[in-house]
């Protein structure tokens, strides 16, 4: 009377999966949505730290965890599947087995156990990543997230690597953790018991709010990469005034920005497009 177990997933197809809890497994994903790692401009050193730590990984060497925080529409994200492609272009040359990318999603969360124990019987390398990773005030499955990374008896596989993105530097909301100080008996252990959640990741970098100059620079590598044709000085006089309407500078404006331009100059915006 139970359904039958779904089909094993075939781990060769493709590398990059998304995570489903019902029924569990893995679906394949054929084309990931990704931005060029030459197009990532402003966090060169957040991005050599982690392709480095993803590239060391791959090639069975230590690595840590890593929680990519800070503001929004920085690259953070983007950076990950990109560091994945770059690291399997390199893998790919020296004929090694490729590295899989698996996106768990927010709500997922409390099955990441499960997939880590899929992930456990393979001869593969898995590297699990869940964006935009934060908790509510009365969320509580954070605490299998702690124990998935780095407790129980048997630990997190060797075979695993978790990334996670978030605003947050510490995945919990501050008026939480302030409640818990002002609440609890021993305020100082109730903010290290919530706090120790980030302290799972080895490897934290921050991403800021870029510079008008790091701003400009995103807007000419794309328009340069997808061979717009428009005046430099024109370029750089629209998108500031693009990023003045939308009240911030990030990569994700200039992005935002770009779309918008090439619509306008009715230029398709081709991968394999520009220089």
């Amino acid at each position: 009377m139970a359904p039958p177990p779904p089909p094993a997933t075939d781990l060769n197809a493709t590398d990059a999966f998304v995570w489903q809890t019902s029924p569990p497994g893995l679906i394949a994903v054929p084309a990931v949505n990704r931005v060029d790692m030459v197009l990532l401009r402003g966090i060169d050193r957040a991005r050599d730290m982690l392709v480095e730590n993803t590239e060391r990984f791959a090639r069975g060497l230590p690595a840590n965890n890593a929680l990519l925080w800070g503001a929004r529409g920085m690259g953070k994200s983007s950076l990950i599947k990109a560091a994945h492609a770059d690291v399997n272009a390199r893998l790919a040359r020296e004929a090694i087995r490729p590295l899989k990318l698996v996106e768990i999603h927010r709500e997922d969360i409390q099955s990441l156990p499960d997939l880590m124990a899929l992930a456990r019987a393979s001869d593969f390398r898995f590297l699990i990543f869940c964006d935009d990773l934060s908790f509510d005030f009365d969320d509580t499955s954070y605490k299998s997230l702690k124990a998935a990374l780095e407790g129980g008896l048997e630990g997190r596989p060797h075979n695993t690597l978790f990334y996670a993105t978030s605003n947050r530097r510490h995945l919990l909301p501050r008026d939480m953790m302030e409640n818990e100080r002002s609440t609890a008996i021993n305020p100082s252990e109730a903010v290290e018991e919530k706090v120790s959640l980030s302290d799972r990741f080895g490897l934290w970098l921050g991403f800021h709010r870029c510079s008008q100059d790091d701003y400009l620079e995103m807007v000419r590598g794309y328009a340069r990469h997808f061979g717009l044709k428009v005046d430099a000085e024109q370029l750089e006089r629209a998108s500031l005034e693009w990023a003045t309407t939308r009240g911030s500078r990030s990569g994700r404006v200039a992005w935002q920005f770009i779309q918008d331009l090439a619509g306008r100059l009715g230029q398709r915006l081709d991968p394999g497009a520009g220089t």
